[in-house]
């Protein structure tokens, strides 16, 4: 993930106001369908909204994953940063939706991982004790190595090769794997992937989230976090020309080629207004949690699952 500039950060607070505006808008357009069918098997409260595939194929093409700097990635990555990318607010929210949704035992995937990936205290006890491994794939090894929540630290740029490698799974699941015999390799595929307001970076994306659920238990999940924050020069130009709720929809997209099903988008801020303990609902936070305004950087998360 990519530290803000102040450029960045002008760019982002020009748009707060469109970004509420146009989120709002979507979510309450499509949430009345889905609240007759809220499934109470996925344990959270947010306010969440069935993607609907617009397009019967790839809708997009080579330009649309263009950035205005198309210098090496590996160059940009170099220099450590050791660094939130959304706001304290923001990160509270995120640990306790995933809080509610991360496994406590088997494998999680973090993509495009650094320093931190923001899991809650009991999935860090978890890994802690042995009962998870989490596996990071980035392209900092210093940030990774700060990463104490990973059990294993993996450098690639997904760029260069859009191919998860099998190792982030255990070797039982990639003996299976290469010998096309899946009947003793479920236990050690990945239950989850997270990723952390980074997929807008992704030049390949597609590629990338079909090689995740080729790697990927059936039930396993997607759960692709996504802000308002961006490096401007590094994000693809289909990701800045897009609104908000554009945006959402395009990641819809990404998981939908891929062959995940199931997709939904959740607005974390939303749902974490019943999630947020009772000393975070108090005073000017919460004050413009009730007039609809979260104070802080916007949240949402992308979520698939895998059905075959």
């Amino acid at each position: 993930m990519i530290s803000i500039t102040t450029a960045g950060r002008r760019l982002q607070v020009a748009g707060l106001s469109a970004i509420a505006v146009t989120t709002t808008s979507y979510l309450a357009a499509r949430m009345s369908s889905f609240s007759q069918s809220s499934n109470q098997d996925k344990p959270w409260n947010g306010s969440a909204v069935p993607y609907q595939p617009q397009h019967q194929e790839w809708p997009y093409v080579r330009a649309d994953f263009k950035r205005m700097d198309e210098s090496p990635d590996n160059s940009f990555y170099s220099d450590s940063r050791f660094v939130t990318h959304i706001d304290d607010a923001a990160i509270a929210s995120l640990s306790r939706y995933y809080d509610n949704i991360l496994p406590r035992k088997g494998r999680i995937l973090d993509l495009c991982s650094s320093w931190i990936s923001h899991y809650p205290q009991a999935v860090e006890s978890a890994a802690e004790k042995g009962d998870l491994q989490v596996v990071g794939l980035g392209m900092n090894q210093a940030e990774l190595n700060k990463n104490k929540v990973l059990s294993k630290r993996i450098l690639q740029d997904l760029n260069e090769d859009p191919n998860i490698p099998l190792t982030v799974c255990d070797e039982h699941a990639v003996s299976g794997l290469q010998s096309l015999d899946n009947t003793n390799s479920e236990n050690g595929l990945l239950d989850c992937t997270t990723c952390v307001v980074s997929l807008d970076y992704l030049t390949r994306p597609k590629e990338v989230l079909e090689s995740v659920k080729q790697l990927t238990k059936p039930g396993g999940s997607c759960q692709i976090i996504v802000s308002s924050r961006m490096f401007p020069t590094k994000a693809t130009s289909a990701w800045i020309k897009r609104t908000p709720e554009q945006r959402l929809q395009m990641v819809g997209d990404y998981l939908h080629f891929a062959g995940w099903k199931d997709i939904e988008i959740v607005d974390i801020k939303a749902g974490d207004a019943a999630n947020a303990p009772a000393e975070d609902q108090g005073g000017l936070h919460g004050f413009m949690q009730m007039m609809g305004m979260s104070g802080s950087d916007p949240l949402w998360c992308v979520r698939a699952f895998k059905r075959d």
